[in-house]
Formats: structure tokens, C-alpha cells, sequence
């Protein structure tokens, strides 16, 4: 793995990515290539936007050991890149600084996003502030009713939310509207892609920005594992949620030489991954085109997309970023699915065991991690990437949990015992 060099000149990761765009789109894709190309190695570019990480988000963000879960567990010692103490909330960040300060260069005043759970769109809606750019954000209307709160933070910042009422009014037709929005307007307008998906550069471009959340880890991490007198230098396993998978992408990439640590990616499986409701495009999938990449998507006979399902709004995507599909490919990573009943467990335990309150996306990754620990040694280390806050689901889990769920008897002053099922 130390010869790993993806993508190629033209965006490909194997079989998977490249570019499948309308001719209307085909200049801008070029143009944001070649600027990309300019500027991801110049001296200047990376200054600003080390300066932007450390003085705007505050990064680097810690690593915690989760030592009250790693002792209940039994097993291996769990430990947290805390990505939710970013400025906004998440891992989104990251992402958009880089892109908004390509949008700088390029002469492109007006921005564009699409968001599920809001984090991105938020995080798009403050850089836009800081820089003082008219920012657009096309959100699925059944995500705009199950993430108010982000909405409503968005438009203090200045930005114009568009619920999208077409298809399963989730991130997908969010995705679309943004696309249709880019062809209509490709002279003034810069569209921030959320997640490592759509055509190249776009990738292998946030894969780019999201890895300076593996790139820390592993400097903070050996002096994690000493302080448990762990002899090992990096973790055993490190394991993130993926939905279009960047926060995934961020922490898995550097880690991709050290093959000692094994690379897992948690989909959503919703109410089950034989269900037909879940968005475990990488386990149920199979190859196809989505928003100018090929990758693996969930579609019927027919090669229509089919409907997702995921208590996370951030996980309910048909499609994944092309690099996750080569990566399980080539089985340098692979993919495992956590149920709805499994991520709002583990929400709950996290809340009540270490004082920390995550995004359901996130949740899942835990909860998986919780299941791992147990079949480690307590020797062993695993590395989940919690990548955002839960303030935007709080909602969605009183409804889910019922308003009265911490005022039962047998939950007042504990957790709920042993987190998911194994």
C-alpha cells in the first residue's frame, strides 16, 4: 500500500470515479481542475488555509480516550477524534474553507451547497459570511423539517435555504437542484460539494482538505496509546460512519500505508440491511453513474435509484464517494452496517457514559466500535472519528426516544448498559 497513488489524471480510483458531466458543465469542471491543480501545492494557498484551521475552526481538534466505555466494554480502549469540537459543529469545516478560498481565486462571488443534516450547509453558510460571499443552500425538504435547527442557523448567517420538494426531498434531489442551479449559472457561481463525491477533482479535492484529520491522528495517537501503555504506535482499527463518506475519507486516507490498522466504514442499515430500508450503498449496491462519478449506488434492475432510509440525514444518500468503493475493492477497507435501534442506542450511552452528546451519523461509528472492542484485547486500540455534534438531532431522538425517556426509573443516574448489542 505505500505505492498507493489515487486517483489518476482523470480522477479515476480503479474502475470508479472520472467524470460524467452535461456539456454545460464541462468547462467549469475543467476550470475548477486546473485551479485546483494550481493551487493545491502553492506555499501561499497552504498557509492561509493552516491559518484558517488553527485561528477560525481551532485545530487541531483533540483525541479522547472514551475510558469509562473502553472499561465497560471489556475489551479494546476506545478513543475519539474529536472533530465535534470544530467551529460549526463538524467535520464539514474542514472542507469548505478550502474550497471557499479556492472560489476566492477563481472570481466566483456567489456559492452554492447542498446539505442533509445541515453540518455542511452551516459550515458553507459561515465561510461565506467570513468571506463575504452570497451563499445559496438547496436542503431536502424532509430534511429541512427533521434538522430546524441548522436551518434556522443558516439563515442567520446570511444564507438563502431552498427546500427541494422533488423525489424523497432528501440529500440526493438536494444534490440535483444544486447541480441544475451550477448549470444555470457557471459564470459567478462556485458550487462546495459536501462530501467526496461528484466529478473529478471534486474526490479527491475534499478528500484532500478532510485528511488533515487523519494527519493529525497520527501524531496525537502514539502518545495516546503510551499513556495506556499500549506498545503499538497507531490503532489497531480506526472506524467512521460513512454516508458520501468525507469524514471517512479525511482520517482513512493517511492511514492507508499503515496496513497494520484496519479501515472500517459504517453504513446506515436503517431497519435492516435485507430490509430495503437502509443506505448501505457499498454492502446492497452495485456500479453505477451518480452526480458525475461512478461508484457503487443503490438502484433497481432498471438502473433507477432507488429510495434510502437512515435515522441520520447525513447517512441517507444512495451513492458513495468512488475512492470508499475501490477501497473495498482493493479490501484495504471495509464496509459494515449499524441499524437505526443500534446508532440511537449508542447516541444514548455516549450521552450518559463520557458526557458527550453525537451526531446520530456519528453514532453509528460508535456503535460499531462498541461491538469491535469487545472481541479486542484490552491491549488493542480502536480510532472512531466522531464527526459531528447532536444538537441538530436532539429532535429527531426525543421523538424517536419518546419526551420521557431519561425520566424512567431504571435510567436516572446510569446509561443504558453495554451499548448496542453485539
Amino acid at each position: 500500500m505505500s505505492q498507493y497513488n489515487f486517483p489518476d489524471a482523470l480522477g479515476h480510483f480503479g474502475p470508479y470515479g472520472g467524470t460524467f458531466a452535461s456539456e454545460t458543465l464541462t468547462h467549469a469542471i475543467n476550470e475548477l481542475r486546473d485551479a485546483y491543480a494550481k493551487y493545491q501545492n502553492d506555499p501561499e494557498f497552504l498557509r492561509e488555509f493552516r491559518y484558517e484551521l488553527a485561528h477560525f475552526v481551532g485545530r487541531p481538534s483533540p483525541v479522547y480516550h472514551a475510558a469509562r466505555t473502553s472499561e465497560e466494554m471489556g475489551g479494546a480502549q476506545i478513543y475519539l477524534k474529536r472533530e465535534d469540537l470544530n467551529h460549526t459543529g463538524a467535520h464539514k469545516i474542514n472542507n469548505v474553507i478550502g474550497q471557499a478560498m479556492l472560489a476566492k481565486r477563481m472570481g466566483k462571488p456567489r456559492i452554492i451547497a447542498e446539505t442533509g443534516a445541515g453540518q455542511h450547509g452551516v459550515a458553507t453558510a459561515t465561510i461565506c459570511a467570513r468571506y463575504g460571499l452570497e451563499c445559496v443552500v438547496y436542503m431536502g425538504a424532509e430534511d429541512v423539517k427533521r434538522q430546524s435547527p441548522n436551518v434556522y442557523r443558516m439563515k442567520l448567517l446570511g444564507a438563502t435555504v431552498i427546500p427541494v420538494e422533488s423525489g424523497s426531498k432528501t440529500l440526493k434531489d438536494a444534490l440535483n437542484e444544486a447541480m441544475r442551479d451550477w448549470v444555470a449559472n457557471v459564470d459567478n457561481t462556485f458550487y462546495i460539494i459536501g462530501t467526496v463525491a461528484g466529478p473529478h477533482p471534486y474526490p479527491m479535492m475534499v478528500r484532500d482538505f478532510q485528511s488533515v484529520i487523519g494527519n493529525e491522528c497520527l501524531t496525537q495517537m502514539p502518545e495516546m496509546l503510551r499513556d495506556q501503555k499500549i506498545a503499538a504506535e497507531q490503532p489497531d482499527a480506526v472506524v467512521a460512519c460513512v454516508g458520501g463518506g468525507s469524514n471517512a475519507m479525511g482520517i482513512f486516507y493517511p492511514y492507508i500505508p499503515h496496513e497494520k490498522t484496519r479501515l472500517i466504514g459504517v453504513e446506515a442499515a436503517g431497519e435492516g440491511l435485507d430490509s430495503g430500508k437502509h443506505s448501505a450503498s457499498l454492502q446492497r449496491g452495485s456500479s453505477g453513474v451518480l452526480h458525475g462519478n461512478r461508484t457503487f449506488i443503490l438502484q433497481d434492475q432498471n438502473g433507477q435509484i432507488t429510495e434510502t432510509h437512515s435515522i441520520s440525514a447525513g447517512l441517507d444518500y444512495p451513492g458513495v464517494g468512488p475512492e470508499h468503493a475501490w477501497l473495498q475493492e482493493i479490501k484495504r477497507a471495509q464496509y459494515v452496517g449499524i441499524t437505526d435501534k443500534e446508532a440511537l442506542d449508542a447516541f444514548h450511552y455516549l450521552c450518559r457514559t463520557e458526557g458527550i452528546i453525537p451526531a446520530l451519523e456519528s453514532s453509528h461509528a460508535f456503535a460499531y466500535a462498541m461491538k469491535l472492542a469487545k472481541e479486542m484485547r484490552k491491549d488493542q486500540s480502536i480510532l472512531v472519528c466522531l464527526s459531528g455534534r447532536g444538537d441538530k438531532d436532539i429532535g429527531t431522538v426525543a421523538d424517536l426516544s419518546g419526551g420521557e425517556y431519561y425520566d424512567r426509573p431504571s435510567m436516572r443516574g446510569h446509561t443504558v448498559k453495554g451499548g448496542p448489542a453485539a
